[in-house]
């Protein structure tokens, strides 16, 4: 049943189109349908980002923590269905800046596409580091 509620929230979020467009024009300033769909995404995928930032960071960028990352810090670009309209094979892009964890000091920016099926099943299928901040030294 857990599995069954989740697939639908992550089949009615992923059948919201997102636009693309300059970030500082398209923040939200109130709540809505659409945005709490999102934030219902974010949230479930969460842990499935921060294993992959985990395995990508730890310990060949950063050796002293794992990155974290805050779901309302993700940024969709796209959403598609791969199979065609009302098809259950969905994938997502986003642009994440993951932190320390700590003070919140973004690490790094990276894209990521994932596809999520009926299941659910949530797999990588590209992520491409497009930047290493320098960590302040403590």
């Amino acid at each position: 049943m857990k599995k069954m509620l989740i697939a639908f929230i992550l089949s009615l979020v992923l059948i919201i189109p997102f636009q693309t467009t300059n970030v500082s024009s398209t923040k939200p300033t109130q709540d809505s349908e659409k945005l709490s769909l999102q934030d219902m995404l974010m949230n479930m995928l969460t842990p499935y980002i921060r294993e992959d930032l985990h395995n990508y960071y730890f310990p060949k960028i950063i050796k002293d923590f794992s990155p974290q990352v805050a779901p309302w810090k993700i940024e969709v670009i796209e959403t598609r269905r791969v199979n065609g309209f009302r098809g259950f094979v969905l994938e997502i892009t986003f642009e994440i800046e993951p932190t320390d964890g700590g003070h919140h000091v973004p690490v790094g920016r990276d894209r990521m596409t994932y596809r999520i099926s009926y299941g659910p099943e949530v797999k990588l299928i590209n992520h491409t580091h497009l930047a290493t901040y320098k960590y302040p030294p403590e």
